[in-house]
This record gives structure tokens, C-alpha cells and sequence, in this order.
């Protein structure tokens, strides 16, 4: 029986591997004990081994294409398509031309290749045989030689040639052309980083300080994708220095900035400078290097107000934070446009390291609100970094439960986004208000329970001072959120209080049935509807009860359900006369429709108050599905 480990992906390939292994033994017990290692996922080694001496052995093109195709399988920044791998194997290094009469076929690829690597058909791409190949040729270093300073130069020349260097700043996604361009432009420095050679360095410098196609094309595939941006923008000016900073490649940004390519502090099309992308992706010795240079300015901001060091906080880079606070010019709380200091970033994303660097700082004050009014506490909390939280809650400036702009606590803004163990701290804290309102009235308990934190709401109510029907300025009680939301297991907690009235209206008159019925959730409707208190017939500021909420929600399952509650009026009309029916015609929900016209007491020809009946009310918004059951019933 084969083994689970051959049984996968290409698994026959896998054992064709081995045969040869098997047969080359003596003696029955000896095969035997060849075949008990191969289904344990032991002995691949030599298969792997001997297949890939048999790819050498192929001599001339094939053994070259075989290797080269192996080395970019297994180390590519990412799965390559078979087109990629086709054209990266088709380019001739140092070449300005590239020939596209030299791609090869995949079908001649995966045959050089004796079975190594497979063409994913469902995604597209091309994959070693098994994940055991890849440990295998990550151990035997002798197979490649310098695999990523050769890869750097292929996608250098590619990006060089002349075809490259012709496209238009827009190509078209499907042009054959930029097969290969996304890729070389994406990782070139990534590979040239890991093994610099001398000709991926002359490569990248003429390309570098060109201002033809890398400018335009390749710019913007690669700042596209590091600000996550998929279209095409005027990522104009962003030179040589910048990108190289980017990269974080040193001999390249050295050799750039000794020939005068290039301004130290130029910022590029957002304001970032070559310090700013090199502190924006952690690359320490870019920094370093770009530092011991005089004319650069270590805090000059981007467009936003960013700094260098902003960036190497929000990304947790704590070596660049070090660095950059070594240089008496750089404000360790220097804010943004938006008033957002390097530590609010490393808080809101929970680099706990860089949090406790900043605030070894006497400059950086840790309770700085920023234009929101969110403080580094409110963003980690928000966040719910439990660790940050702590630190900062450590340090006396800091007040537990300072409200943002809108009043929300920092505790509020952890209970609506669920964080309990972040809830659970700061509730240990006497100075927190653990129902305290926000500008328009909202509690931390109000959150939670809109958002369906189930965990959150226990914990809340587990506390004296949480009052657990305390309405909003709208009138909005928890009860209220949870049911509109259909949070059945919040609605089955709240319910569970003796405070809390199941049937309360807000401010427009809606009642937690009101609510559930119009948002059509049929399990909250059924547990409001066992409660005695709750009247499902009671009418809304406009007259609605919660059987006309359903009808203009279109819920059929909850319009079935109210007209099996006993005292339901099928046909009772609101105060601009509109009944259920003439609610579901103007919102053409033919089910619901369907079901009230099944009905003996309801009246498919009453008029409102402004003369017009369902019929009428469908026609004027063409629901020609209600218009033909309504003028049709008996159909």
C-alpha cells in the first residue's frame, strides 16, 4: 500500500523516484528494507540526489535549462507561473534584447526537469514535487551556485532590455510583454539583497539611474504593492536612492549616493526620503549608512508628517528605533499631521519593545491624545494588546479612562471590539468607569452587545455600577443592539437580568421585537416572543407594529412566525394607513406578499391615507411580481 507521505500531489512521480533505488538492491531483504524507508518518507534523499544527477547528465541545454528551472522553483519569492519560469529562463544575462523566440515550452521545462517539478494546473503555477525537495536541495548547497545573485541578474537584465525599457507607463494586464515584468520589478532587490554579485550591481546601478521605463512601469508595481495600492497612480518622483533604500541593499545605495545620484533629504511622491523607506522596512544598515552622511536630516517628515522614526515604530523595527533616538535632531515624540507620535503607532500595533524604548524617552509623553483624541492606551486597547496595555497602565501620567473625542474610554473602545482580556485589565483599575457613557450615551455594555462579544457582556454585567438597561441618547438599550444585530446568545444574557425589560422602546417607539422583526432574525423574534412582558402588537412612533417592521424588512420566516402569535392584526394599518400588505407591495417582497394574501383579514384593496393601495404602491415602483400576484391572488 503506498505510504500517506506518496499518496499526495504528484505521488506516482514520487515513486518512480524510488524505483530505481529499489532495484539497485542485492537481496529481497534489503529491497524490502528500502521500500519500509521510502513509506516512512525516509530514503527520498538518494532519489532526489540520483534524479538530480540524471538532469546534470542530460549535457548541453537540457541539463542548463533543467537546473536553472529547478533553482527558480525552489527559490523564487513566491510560486511562479509557468509563463514566469518560462521567461526567466529565456533571458540571457547581460543581454539588452530580449529574444522571445527563446522561451521554451513548459512541457520541454517539465521534462528537463526528470520529475521535479509539476505544473499546478488549478492555480496556475509551477511547484517542486514534494515539500521533502525543498528541504533537501536547502541542505545541499553544492547544486546552485550563488542561486539568488543569479536570479537578481536575470531579473536586472530583463528589467533592462529594451523591450522592458519601451513599455508604456499602463501596459495592459494581459500583454505578454509584462509576463515576467511584476516579478523582477517586486524582487529583484530582494534576491540581489541576499547575494550581491558584480553584475547585479553594475545591472541595478544602470537601471537604477535611468529615468526611461524603471521610472514609470516598474516604479509603480513596486510602490503599488508596498502602500497596497492596486491601481496604477503617479508614483512620480521616486528615484534610485529611494528604491534601493527600499530594498535596503548597502553597496547599491553607497555606490549611488558616491555618484552624486540623487538627493539625501529628496523626497519622493508622498514626501518619504531614501531614510524614510529604509526605516520604513527595517533596514538598519541603510540607516546607518545614510546617518554618517551629514547633509541628511534624520527627522525630516513625509507629506503627512511622518517621520523616519514614526515608520520604524508603527512597523516594530526596535534596531532603527534605537538608531534613530541616538541623533540629538530627532523628537522621539514628534507627532504627524494627525498627531499621532511614534509611540501611538508601535502601541496601536502592539511592538511592546519599541513601546517600552519610547518610553524610556522624557520627551515622549505616554498619554498624548491625537486629533481623535484616541491616546496611545485607547489605540492598544482598541487593538487589544493586552502586553502594551499593561506597560502603559504602569506608567502614573497616564489616565485609565480618558475619553477620545467622543467620549469613548478606553475600555469602550476594547469592549466593542472584543477584547476581553484587555476589558478584564482595565476594570481592574479603580479610576475606570466600568458604565460610563460616551457623548451620545453609549456604554461600554452597549458596545459589546451590538457587536455580539458575548464574553464581554458576562464580564460587564458581572459589575455592580453596569446598569444592564441603560438606554443611549436614541434609546437604544443593550437589549436593543443585540436584537437589532441578532446576537442571539447577548439577547439570551440580557434577558437573564431582572432590570432588563424585554419590550422597551427607543426613542422612534421600536421595541427589541420591533428591531429583530424588521432585520429579519426569526431565533431572536422566538426568544423575545416567549417572554410574557413583550406585546407583539405594540406600535412604533409611525404607528408600525412589528409585523409591518417584517413586512418592510422582507422577512417571510418572521412574518410567519407574528401571524401565529395569538391578538396579531394581519391587516391593522400604521398612521399613514399603509398595512403590512401595502408596506411589502412598496418594497416588492412578493414572498412576503404571498403569505398576507393567504390570509382571510387581510385586504388587498384597502386604501391609505393618500389614496393609493398596494397595487398602486407596486405599479409606482414597478414590483411586477407583487402586480401579478395582487391583481392575480387566486394564482
Amino acid at each position: 500500500m503506498l505510504p500517506s507521505l506518496l499518496m499526495r500531489g504528484s505521488r506516482f512521480l514520487l515513486v518512480s523516484l524510488n524505483i530505481d533505488s529499489v532495484l539497485q538492491e542485492t537481496t529481497l531483504y534489503r529491497r524490502r528494507e528500502r521500500l519500509r524507508k521510502m513509506t516512512e518518507g525516509l530514503g527520498l534523499e538518494d532519489a532526489y540526489g540520483a534524479t538530480i544527477g540524471r538532469i546534470m547528465a542530460q549535457g548541453g541545454g537540457k541539463s542548463r535549462l533543467g537546473i536553472a528551472a529547478l533553482m527558480w522553483t525552489s527559490h523564487a519569492e513566491r510560486p511562479l507561473t509557468a509563463d514566469e519560469l518560462r521567461y526567466a529562463l529565456a533571458v540571457e544575462l547581460g543581454s539588452k534584447d530580449f529574444n522571445a523566440g527563446n522561451v521554451p515550452s513548459i512541457s520541454t521545462v517539465l521534462s528537463c526537469c526528470q520529475g521535479l517539478i509539476s505544473l499546478d494546473k488549478e492555480a496556475s503555477v509551477v511547484r517542486l514535487i514534494h515539500f521533502t525537495l525543498k528541504e533537501y536541495i536547502s541542505t545541499h548547497h553544492d547544486i546552485f551556485s550563488r542561486p539568488h545573485a543569479v536570479m537578481a541578474e536575470i531579473c536586472l537584465t530583463y528589467l533592462n532590455s529594451k523591450q522592458v525599457k519601451a513599455l508604456s507607463a499602463s501596459p495592459s494586464s494581459n500583454s505578454r510583454e509584462t509576463t515576467f515584468l511584476e516579478y523582477c520589478s517586486l524582487h529583484w532587490g530582494v534576491h540581489a539583497k541576499k547575494q550581491l554579485s558584480d553584475l547585479a550591481k553594475s545591472l541595478a546601478l544602470e537601471l537604477l539611474q535611468e529615468n526611461g521605463g524603471w521610472g514609470n512601469l516598474s516604479t509603480q508595481l513596486l510602490v503599488g504593492r508596498a502602500l497596497d495600492d492596486q491601481h496604477f497612480g503617479a508614483y512620480l518622483p521616486f528615484d534610485g536612492l529611494h528604491c534601493a533604500s527600499f530594498f535596503g541593499i548597502v553597496e547599491i545605495v553607497a555606490a549611488l549616493i558616491d555618484m552624486g545620484h540623487g538627493d539625501l533629504n529628496g523626497g519622493d511622491f508622498l514626501g518619504y526620503t531614501p531614510l524614510s523607506w529604509a526605516a520604513y522596512n527595517g533596514r538598519e544598515e541603510v540607516v546607518q549608512l545614510l546617518l554618517r552622511r551629514e547633509e541628511v536630516h534624520p527627522d525630516k517628515p513625509n507629506n503627512s508628517g511622518m517621520t523616519p522614526l514614526s515608520y520604524a515604530a508603527r512597523a516594530g523595527h526596535e534596531g532603527v528605533v534605537r538608531i534613530l533616538l541616538g541623533r540629538e535632531e530627532v523628537g522621539p515624540d514628534k507627532p504627524n499631521n494627525s498627531s499621532m507620535t511614534p509611540l501611538s503607532y508601535a502601541a496601536m500595533a502592539g511592538h511592546e519593545g519599541v513601546v517600552r524604548i519610547l518610553l524610556g524617552r522624557e520627551e515622549v509623553d505616554p498619554d498624548k491624545p491625537n486629533n481623535s483624541g484616541m491616546t496611545p492606551l485607547s489605540c492598544a486597547a482598541r487593538a487589544g494588546h493586552e502586553g502594551v496595555v499593561r506597560i502603559l497602565l504602569g506608567r502614573e501620567e497616564v489616565d485609565p479612562d480618558k475619553p477620545n473625542n467622543s467620549g469613548m474610554t478606553p475600555l469602550s473602545c476594547a469592549a466593542r471590539a472584543g477584547h476581553e482580556g484587555v476589558v478584564r485589565i482595565l476594570l481592574g483599575r479603580e479610576e475606570v468607569g466600568p458604565d460610563k457613557p460616551d457623548d451620545s450615551g453609549w456604554t461600554p455594555l452597549s458596545y459589546a452587545a451590538m457587536a455580539g462579544h458575548e464574553g464581554v457582556v458576562r464580564i460587564l454585567l458581572g459589575r455592580e455600577e453596569v446598569d444592564p438597561d441603560k438606554p443611549n441618547d436614541s434609546g437604544m438599550t443593550a437589549l436593543s443592539y443585540a436584537a437589532w444585530e441578532g446576537h442571539e446568545g447577548v439577547v439570551r444574557i440580557l434577558l437573564g437580568r431582572e432590570e432588563v425589560n424585554p419590550d422597551k422602546p427607543n426613542n422612534h417607539g421600536s421595541t427589541p421585537l420591533s428591531l429583530a422583526a424588521e432585520f429579519g432574525h426569526q431565533d431572536v423574534v422566538k426568544i423575545l416572543l416567549s417572554r410574557e412582558e413583550v406585546d407583539p402588537e405594540n406600535l412604533d412612533n409611525d404607528g408600525d407594529t412589528p409585523l409591518a417592521c417584517a413586512a418592510l424588512g422582507g422577512s417571510e420566516g418572521v412574518v410567519r412566525i407574528l401571524l401565529e402569535q395569538e391578538g396579531v392584526n394581519p391587516d391593522g394599518p400604521n398612521r399613514a394607513g399603509q398595512t403590512p400588505l401595502a408596506i411589502a407591495a412598496r418594497k416588492g417582497h412578493v414572498g412576503v406578499v404571498k403569505i398576507l394574501l393567504g390570509r382571510d383579514e387581510v385586504n388587498p384593496n384597502t386604501v391609505d391615507n393618500d389614496g393609493q393601495t398596494p397595487l398602486q404602491h407596486a405599479a409606482k415602483h414597478g414590483h411586477h411580481g407583487v402586480i401579478e400576484l395582487l391583481e392575480h391572488p387566486e394564482g
